[in-house]
């Protein structure tokens, strides 16, 4: 592809996928999701709450993700009550698209993030979020 990277890839709020992405009050961008991994060759797969925190310039500041474990392992309860003392723990938050820059953190053996790769097709962005289970985010180029 002849594209130049760009240096930020939009993440846009809607309420359905990406409900949880704004500011904070002290001007940290962030969002908050569930990925999961599922289960394959074998192996269970796990469910996880993910916080990421960014500076205004898109850096990454600040990641949680904690594994609930397998689906069915675990209390929906607790993990709700979980997901939002996170949210909460923000304070009052505005949500609206944030503009973040590439990164990758590795947890439990998995990478998580918004990860640069070559775009597959034109009009493609030049990254994707993992686990892959957190796609349906709205990227976006800038």
């Amino acid at each position: 592809m002849s594209e130049i990277k760009p240096e930020l890839i939009a993440i846009n709020h809607d309420e359905y996928y990406a409900k949880h992405i704004g500011v904070t009050p002290d001007g940290l961008q962030f969002f908050l999701t569930n990925p999961f991994e599922p289960d394959s060759q074998g192996k269970k797969g796990c469910e996880y709450i993910a916080l990421f925190k960014f500076d205004e310039k898109g850096n990454l500041v600040d990641s949680e993700i904690e594994a609930l474990g397998p689906r069915g392992f675990f209390s929906d309860d607790d993990a709700r009550e979980k997901y939002y003392s996170r949210l909460e723990s923000l304070g009052n938050v505005n949500y609206q698209r944030i503009e973040v820059k590439p990164f990758c953190v590795k947890y439990n053996d998995t990478n998580f993030g918004l990860i640069a790769r070559e775009p597959e097709y034109a009009g493609d962005i030049w990254a994707a979020l993992f686990p892959k289970s957190m796609e349906p985010f709205g990227l976006s180029k800038i």
